[in-house]
C-alpha cells in the first residue's frame, strides 16, 4: 500500500501541505537506525525501484538513491546547496557549517576560492611524497600485529595508520596522535534514537579545536616543513587563510580523512573475507591490490550519504522539493544501481568502477580521494606480502554508528603468515 506523503511542518517552506509523492508505508529508510547501519542494501534496493524520490517525514529530508540523480544533485549547486553543511546533524548544519566542514560546505565562488588555496597547499607531488613512509608505516603495525594468533585489524591496524600520515602531514607529534584519533571517533559515534552530535562529541569538537588553533598559532610563529605552515604562507590575490579557514580544513582532513581510509581498509577486509574466490586475486597477483581497493569503494564505500540544501522549487518523479528543504544523496545505494554496474550486488573485481561516486562529483569530488587510495592500496599491498590467507572472527566485530560513514570499529582477525 502507498500514501500521500504530508509535511507536517518544521523544515522548509512546505509546512503542512499535501505533498505529490507517494511511497510504500512499510519503506523506511533513517540513516540513524541501527538496522539500516547494520545492512542498507536491501533498502536501497527498494528506494531505487519503488520511491527514488523519499521523503522522511520525522527528519524532514529527501532522499535520492539512483545514480543518476545522485550525479546530477553533486554537478547542480545553483538548486542544491552546500552551504548548510553536508550532514544532517542539526548542530553541524546551518550558516556556521564551515567551520567544521571547510570548502564541503561552500557554494562558488566561496567554494572555488577556498579548495583552490588548500588545493595548491596539498598538491599530488606532496602526496606521492608520502608513498615510502606510508609504506613503512604499514609495515611497523603490521608486523608487531600478525606475530600473535590475533589482532584487531582497526584498533591495531586501519585506525591507526591512517590517523599517522594526516598527523605527518599535518606536522602532529606523535605523542599527541591517540588523543586526536579518540577526539575524531567520538565526533561520529552516536548512541541508540540519537539523530545529532551526542554531548561528548560536543566536547571532543572542543578539544579539537584548541589543539589546532594552538598548532596553528605555534606554525605562525615558526613555521615548519609540514601542510599547515604551507597552508598558512599561501597567498592569492594578496589572500591569505584565516585562522578559522585553517582550522576548518584542518578538521575535515583529521575526521573526514582519518575515517575514509580506516573503513575503507575495513570493508576491504570483510568483503574479501565474504567472497574468498575475488580476494584469492590480489593475494595470487599483488597487483590486483588497486582493483580490490576500487571495487570495495563501489560496494560498500565509507561514506554512504550527504545532503544538500535545495535552493529553488524542483519537481522531481512525483514529488515536489521546496526551497529550504534537505536533501540527500544516497552514494552507497547509487554504487549499487543495476542501471550502471552489471550485477552490482555482485562484489566482482573484475568490473569497470570509472562509474563509481564514492568520492563525490565534479567541483565536488574529494580533494583527499589520491591519498585515500595511496593508503589503501599501499596497505593492503603490505598485507598481501606477508599473509597467504585470513580468517575473521564476525561474533566478536562491532559496527561504527553513524549517520553517514559506514564501516567496523572492532574487527577481530586472525592470519596464516607467508
Amino acid at each position: 500500500m502507498s500514501s500521500s506523503v504530508r509535511d507536517s511542518g518544521g523544515s522548509g517552506a512546505a509546512g503542512g501541505r499535501e505533498r505529490a509523492a507517494s511511497q510504500p508505508d512499510d519503506l523506511v529508510y533513517d540513516p540513524y537506525l541501527y538496522s539500516i547501519q547494520e545492512d542498507p542494501f536491501p533498502v536501497y534496493d527498494r528506494l531505487r525501484r519503488e520511491a527514488p524520490l523519499y521523503w522522511n517525514n520525522e527528519l524532514k529530508f529527501w532522499a535520492v538513491s539512483r545514480h543518476r540523480d545522485v550525479v546530477n544533485t553533486f554537478k547542480d549547486a545553483q538548486k542544491y546547496s552546500s552551504a548548510e553543511g553536508v550532514v544532517l546533524d542539526k548542530s553541524a548544519s546551518g550558516k556556521d557549517a564551515h567551520r567544521s566542514q571547510s570548502f564541503l560546505a561552500m557554494d562558488p565562488p566561496r567554494h572555488g576560492r577556498m579548495r583552490g588555496l588548500v588545493s595548491r597547499g596539498f598538491t599530488p607531488r606532496r602526496v606521492a611524497e608520502l608513498e615510502p613512509r606510508i609504506r613503512e608505516i604499514a609495515s611497523g603495525y603490521l608486523d608487531a600485529a600478525i606475530g600473535g594468533e590475533t589482532f584487531d585489524f582497526i584498533k591495531d591496524f586501519s585506525g591507526r595508520l591512517p590517523m599517522d600520515v594526516i598527523c605527518e602531514l599535518m606536522g602532529v607529534p606523535v605523542e599527541d596522535r591517540v588523543a586526536l584519533r579518540r577526539w575524531s571517533d567520538l565526533l561520529v559515534h552516536r548512541e541508540p534514537n540519537m539523530r545529532d552530535v551526542p554531548p561528548a562529541g560536543i566536547e571532543a569538537a572542543f578539544e579539537l579545536a584548541q589543539y589546532y588553533m594552538d598548532l596553528i598559532a605555534e606554525r605562525r610563529r615558526s613555521p615548519q616543513s609540514d601542510l599547515v605552515s604551507a597552508l598558512i604562507e599561501l597567498e592569492t590575490d594578496g589572500e591569505h587563510l584565516t585562522d578559522e579557514e585553517l582550522f576548518g580544513f584542518i578538521l575535515l582532513m583529521i575526521v573526514a580523512g582519518n575515517e575514509t581510509t580506516t573503513k575503507l581498509l575495513g570493508n576491504a577486509m570483510y568483503w574479501g573475507w565474504k567472497n574468498p574466490d575475488e580476494v584469492a586475486k590480489p593475494f595470487a597477483e599483488p597487483a590486483r591490490v588497486h582493483d580490490w581497493v576500487e571495487e570495495t569503494l563501489r560496494y560498500d564505500t565509507s561514506t554512504h550519504m550527504l545532503a544538500r540544501v535545495a535552493t529553488e522549487t524542483i519537481s522531481l518523479y512525483d514529488g515536489v522539493i521546496e526551497p529550504g528543504e534537505r536533501v540527500v544523496m544516497l552514494i552507497g545505494s547509487a554504487n549499487r544501481d543495476a542501471d550502471v554496474f552489471d550485477h552490482a550486488d555482485t562484489f566482482d573485481l573484475d568490473r569497470r568502477t570509472t562509474e563509481t561516486v564514492s568520492f563525490g562529483f565534479g567541483r565536488h569530488f574529494c580533494l583527499g580521494a589520491s591519498l585515500a587510495r595511496l593508503e589503501a592500496r599501499v596497505a593492503l599491498e603490505e598485507l598481501v606480502k606477508r599473509v597467504r590467507s585470513y580468517e575473521l572472527d564476525m561474533a566478536g566485530s562491532q559496527r561504527v554508528h553513524s549517520g553517514n560513514v559506514r564501516g567496523f570499529a572492532v574487527l577481530p582477525t586472525s592470519v596464516v603468515a607467508r
